[in-house]
């Protein structure tokens, strides 16, 4: 493969894992139906991502840790996400994960599939004395609504404009961070975002598609970059 900077960021919920991690512990320890209703009011624009993890958290009246950590145990992540991780260390390729979930899961996920010290940014979840979920946002940007964990400043903050960029996302909170990526993998709720908005982008079902692509791409002579994307990253670095 030849050697080009590349910097990969990536989505957790229902990309790394094979289902939306957050959005199942509300479900199943909350008011399905009240769930239901304020992710939709999320998708709707209604109201913002931070606004919509406040709510779910309102929802649930009490957790139990210990039933919280056996529910998360019987989830997983995509077993091809962990030969990516393997993919990208043998390319020194720099990946960071970007999740607008919680620490708290994502922890004992990358531990169970053996991917502790993996970086990422996400919010943080608590369970405090009385079982109550307290959530706290340390990345978050009033100007970035569709996700509590600013993601689009991860980008900013983690490529130069000498990097090849790369974006695998698969919902809401991706809208805003994949358009300052040359290259998008998306799905679901991202990928018909980015045909309504014509933004290029590979359709994939799971990591070995978009290792196979990646492989195609940076051996291609001529690897050019995103117009768009180079506008908007250029400007948010003349921001800084």
């Amino acid at each position: 493969m030849k050697r080009r900077e590349i910097k990969v960021f990536v989505d957790f919920d229902g990309t790394i894992t094979l289902e939306d991690v957050g959005e199942a512990i509300f479900r199943r320890f909350g008011n399905a139906e009240q769930v239901k209703r304020i992710i939709d009011d999320l998708l709707s624009d209604k109201i913002s991502s931070r606004q919509c993890w406040d709510e779910l958290c309102d929802s649930v009246n009490f957790i139990n840790k210990y039933e919280l950590d056996e529910f998360i145990d019987l989830l997983d992540v995509d077993p091809s996400f962990i030969s990516f991780v393997k993919f990208c260390d043998q390319n020194e390729i720099e990946m960071v994960v970007l999740s607008d979930g919680f620490d708290y899961y994502i922890d004992r996920l990358f531990n169970k599939a053996g991917l502790a010290g993996l970086k990422y940014y996400s919010n943080k979840l608590f369970v405090d004395s009385k079982g109550i979920l307290k959530a706290e946002y340390p990345y978050f940007d009033v100007d970035s609504p569709t996700s509590a964990n600013c993601k689009k400043n991860h980008i900013i903050n983690h490529s130069s404009e000498d990097d090849y960029t790369i974006y695998i996302g698969d919902g809401n909170s991706d809208k805003e961070a994949a358009q300052y990526c040359d290259f998008i993998f998306a799905k679901d709720g991202l990928a018909r975002f980015c045909s309504m908005e014509r933004i290029s982008f590979y359709p994939f079902n799971n990591f070995i598609d978009i290792q196979n692509k990646i492989t195609e791409l940076v051996n291609k002579k001529n690897l050019r970059k995103r117009h768009q994307a180079q506008l908007k990253r250029k400007s948010a670095y003349m921001a800084e």
